[in-house]
């Protein structure tokens, strides 16, 4: 979730995040690499968009804070929509990162899925900005997948994991660290839809307000 600020002096759109992070593997700098990780994604892109037949370049401005004290009040009450909360730890049911639904403010993170420059971050970040898992996920013959791509996805040979795998099998699906935010991912956005109030500011994204606690393995 973000908050859109248009700039038309400078023709620029700035959507402005602020991500508080919390949970047993969480630290500050663990926050801050992650908010330059989803920035870096997307704003690699150089997006652009018309807006009233204005041309504005797309920023994303995405801050990341280490938030050890948090408590559920401060999620459930938060009106802010610049903020979003995120839960970090080591284990999570099913291996996977998650958010709390398309267009949200919350979600879990799986360590293990934010380190080496992975698109993980980018990916779920997208979900709370409204952007789903494209439909088809055969994709084979159309190059470097984009950033909504989900694991399992069908692709060529140098986006698998294994490119030396029959498609489909084991090592033969994509390699998330593969996705790239393409122009088309920042079309998906609709930022030309969105009801700026008469500053110039809109929503992107909305509440889900949600506090999670720390998963446990399932006992045998």
């Amino acid at each position: 979730m973000g908050e859109v600020e248009l700039q038309p002096a400078d023709n620029l759109l700035i959507i402005h995040s602020v991500i508080y992070f919390y949970g047993g593997a969480a630290t500050g700098v663990l926050s801050r690499q992650i908010a330059e990780d989803i920035a870096r994604h997307w704003n690699k892109a150089q997006g652009s968009v018309i807006i009233k037949r204005n041309f504005y370049k797309v920023f994303f401005d995405i801050e990341g804070i280490y938030e050890p004290l948090v408590t559920p009040e401060t999620i459930y009450q938060n009106s802010d929509p610049r903020v979003n909360y995120f839960r970090v730890e080591e284990y999570a049911h099913g291996n996977i990162s998650f958010v709390d639904g398309l267009g949200s403010n919350t979600g879990y993170f799986k360590l293990e899925n934010l380190v080496n420059n992975s698109t993980t971050a980018a990916h779920e970040f997208g979900h709370t900005f409204g952007l789903d898992h494209p439909r088809h996920l055969d994709i084979r013959g159309q190059g470097r997948p984009g950033i909504m791509y989900p694991r399992g996805t069908l692709v060529d040979p140098p986006f698998q994991y294994d490119p030396t795998v029959p498609a489909g099998l084991k090592g033969g699906t994509m390699n998330p660290f593969t996705r790239k935010v393409f122009q088309s991912d920042i079309d998906d956005l609709k930022l030309n839809k969105l009801n700026y109030d008469k500053n110039g500011f809109a929503i992107l994204g909305g509440f889900s307000s949600v506090w999670h606690d720390a998963q446990i393995p399932f006992s045998s």
